[in-house]
């Protein structure tokens, strides 16, 4: 007689609950592992970019190189934060190349750009990243890609809101240029203290000089007999007067001096003990004889006897400049 085969054993209702019930335990203590993973990424994200020497952008290659195998895992990261307006990307060059770049957008940025769609967004970030000297438009739009039409709608928006400024720039008054609302344009753009409108004030600067020059005159006691001033006691006297519609920094002052120089209306005399520059007036020369316009063009013009209204005479062959 053939052997009766056993029943097939029953597995109980219970014991397959508790099979998917782990299989299910399983499963949400790797998906939890999976969001922690990501939420401790997600952290470190952040605090690179929180960084002092990242607070300008950080580039992609950057990104790579310091996250390593979890850099595939920064996409979802990114573009979650980009949706929610906490993470902006621009381009930033490196090396004469353009790369993409990441970084934070403030609570106080965000708000200000609240409103706005992507393209004007990218407009924004593009005439931001050319600072105090501003973007020529035919550069916002070559950056942008985004046609004209529509990007001149953007500047209008940009320019409604406050965001944006147009300027000009000395160097071409011709182009429009476009830079944040906040901003003060630099030197490079307006010219410095040296233009009014655009235009170069032949009329301050003259103002200028001639105080300068009446300055050390007097504190040399009006003929170049005292020790000479220095840069700075010039600019503290110009300060005291209010002569200049504009502060002017020290550089700004020597800049005048220089010019004075070069017309030999004032010269170096020594220096100060911690180095500083001596000026006094400057010597008039007159020749002990008189020439012609043709002599000038003598080989030895340079090397006559002259005197100066102080006394003091070269001899001949003794280098003199001031004639």
């Amino acid at each position: 007689m053939p052997p009766k085969r056993s029943a097939p054993a029953k597995v109980s209702a219970a014991a397959t609950k508790r099979k998917r019930t782990e299989g299910s335990t399983s499963a949400a203590s790797t998906n939890n592992n999976s969001a922690d993973d990501q939420s401790e990424l997600q952290a470190r994200f952040i605090a690179l970019l929180s960084q002092p020497e990242h607070q300008k952008g950080i580039t992609n290659s950057t990104l790579k190189a310091h996250f390593g195998s979890d850099y595939t895992n920064l996409v979802p990261i990114i573009n979650e934060l980009t949706r929610s307006s906490k993470l902006t990307m621009s381009k930033m060059n490196t090396g004469g190349t353009a790369e993409v770049s990441f970084s934070l957008i403030t609570e106080e940025e965000a708000t200000k750009l609240e409103g706005l769609d992507a393209p004007s967004k990218m407009v924004y970030r593009v005439i931001e990243s050319s600072g105090d000297k501003g973007i020529w438009t035919v550069d916002v739009r070559a950056q942008a890609n985004i046609p004209q039409g529509t990007l001149t709608k953007i500047f209008k928006q940009l320019e409604t809101r406050r965001l944006i400024k147009p300027i000009k720039a000395v160097t071409a008054k011709t182009k429009k240029l476009y830079m944040l609302y906040d901003l003060t344009p630099a030197k490079e753009i307006t010219g410095g203290p040296w233009y009014s409108e655009y235009e170069f004030d032949h009329e301050f600067i003259a103002e200028l000089r001639n105080f300068i020059l009446m300055c050390v005159r007097r504190m040399n006691g009006g003929h170049g007999t005292g020790n000479g001033v220095t840069l700075k006691q010039i600019a503290d006297k110009m300060t005291q007067a209010n002569v200049s519609r504009v502060k002017l920094t020290l550089e700004e002052v020597q800049q005048l001096v220089q010019t004075l120089a070069f017309d030999y209306l004032i010269e170096q005399r020594g220096v100060t003990e911690e180095g500083e520059a001596l000026f006094v007036a400057a010597r008039k020369v007159t020749t002990m004889s008189e020439f012609g316009w043709w002599d000038v063009l003598d080989p030895d013009f340079h090397f006559r006897r002259v005197r100066f209204e102080d006394g003091v005479v070269l001899s001949p062959h003794e280098p003199h400049h001031h004639s």
